[in-house]
């Protein structure tokens, strides 16, 4: 049985919430070196929220999956964002 839309989010989703969270920290960070405390929070925020979403989806995906499934799929997800 594979990941996919019907049966789970599946590593793809998790990957992109994963690659967004790590885009708003770093705009948060260059935030606040230029003293844009606001706009700063926001981003922390937003970044919070898509680490949220992406263990969510992971943990939904570990009470219904094997292990090494999910490992297998993550993997393949990171391979084709090399290519």
């Amino acid at each position: 049985m594979g990941i996919d839309a019907g049966t789970g989010m599946g590593m793809d989703e998790v990957v992109r919430q994963l690659r967004m969270a790590t885009h708003d920290a770093r705009v948060a960070f260059d935030c606040l070196g230029l003293g844009e405390i606001e706009r700063a929070h926001e981003c922390m925020i937003t970044a919070k929220a898509a680490m949220d979403a992406a263990e969510t989806l992971l943990r939904h995906d570990l009470e219904r999956f094997p292990v090494d499934e999910i490992a297998g799929e993550g993997a393949k997800v990171m391979a084709e964002m090399a290519d």
